[in-house]
Order: C-alpha cells, then sequence, then structure tokens
C-alpha cells in the first residue's frame, strides 16, 4: 500500500530565516519558489522603473519605495511572501507596519514585476493576480522583449501600452505619469 506524505510548509519566518544559497526564493502558499540571479537587461530596465517611481515619490513625499527583493507577505496559514522588482507603499501605509525588518505584512499600492528571459508571460500574469488579489492597487508587468507595459488595475481590465506612451499610475502613486520610452531606453 503506497504511503501518503503531506508536504512540510514553510513559513515566512523560516524563509527569512533561511541561509541563502545565492538563490532567491519566493513563498506560495507554503511552498518555496527558488528564483534565479536577474540578467543584466532584467536588472537595468527594474532599476530605471525604480529610479523613476522614486524621483516621483521623493519630490511629492508620497511613501516609500522598495527595490526588488523586498519580501512582501501578502497570506498567511499557509504564508505567501512575493518578491516584485519594485514596489510602492504609501506614506499613511506605511505609518502602520510595525517591524520593517522581516517582510512586510501587506501588499504595495504599486507592484512592478520585470519579466525574465526565462519566464512564461502566464506566470508573471498569475502573479500580478495574486497581487491584485492581496490588495495591491495597480501591477506594472514590464516585457523588455517587446518593449511594453501591462497596467493590471484589476483582473478586468488589462491596457498594454507601445513605446510611444504614457501610463498613468493614480491613484496606486498619485499623479504619476511614466512614459514607457523612459523605462526602455
Amino acid at each position: 500500500m503506497p504511503v501518503r506524505t503531506t508536504p512540510t510548509l514553510t513559513t515566512a519566518e523560516q524563509l527569512f530565516g533561511m541561509v541563502t544559497d545565492g538563490y532567491r526564493y519566493e513563498l506560495v502558499a507554503g511552498e518555496l519558489r527558488m528564483m534565479s540571479p536577474a540578467g543584466g537587461r532584467h536588472g537595468r530596465i527594474a532599476i530605471r522603473l525604480a529610479h523613476l517611481l522614486m524621483q516621483h515619490v521623493d519630490a511629492n513625499d508620497l511613501g516609500v519605495v522598495y527595490a526588488a527583493e523586498t519580501g512582501f507577505r501578502i497570506e498567511t496559514d499557509p504564508d505567501t511572501v512575493l518578491a516584485p522588482d519594485a514596489a510602492f507603499v504609501s506614506k499613511a501605509r506605511h505609518a502602520t507596519i510595525k517591524n520593517e525588518i522581516a517582510y512586510l505584512p501587506l501588499a504595495p499600492d504599486l507592484a512592478v514585476e520585470v519579466l525574465s528571459p526565462s519566464d512564461r508571460f502566464s506566470r508573471v500574469e498569475s502573479k500580478a493576480f495574486q497581487w491584485l488579489d492581496a490588495g495591491t492597487n495597480l501591477v506594472l508587468l514590464v516585457d523588455p522583449e517587446t518593449q511594453t507595459i501591462h497596467r493590471y488595475p484589476s483582473r478586468k481590465q488589462i491596457e498594454v501600452y507601445q513605446l510611444d506612451e504614457t501610463l498613468d499610475c493614480s491613484p496606486a502613486v498619485p499623479e504619476w505619469t511614466l512614459s514607457i520610452k523612459d523605462v526602455f531606453r
């Protein structure tokens, strides 16, 4: 008779205390998902977009911008911890965080995901839906291959922006418009 085993679930606390092995991990419903280090194009685009975001946020005292690898615990029991390539949390919501040392216990107002060459679009889009389901107001999915940005204010409203267009990120980031050309230059 076959023996059934129940997979051991990992908690956010266990993930946070793991010894690093050169890889990044996310936690989805208690299961570890390894993420390879990003390539050069991915990193350049992610930091460029984060820089543009941070300039606007700082100039208008709107809140806090987080870099790639920052973990957001968006579900508990079992835990889900996701790490976007860039994120924004409004000043009012940031003030509610009691411990910023561990994973942040909320979904960001804005999450940015940059596709890597090894990513399947459907997997990253599924992650965009996880962000939205957790309360993120806007998800931007950046596709370096096609030089487009997919704007997800909800599961039902998805817009694709081309290189010569400007994307409005309000109300997630008040009064922030993003030139698609500036992200990919």
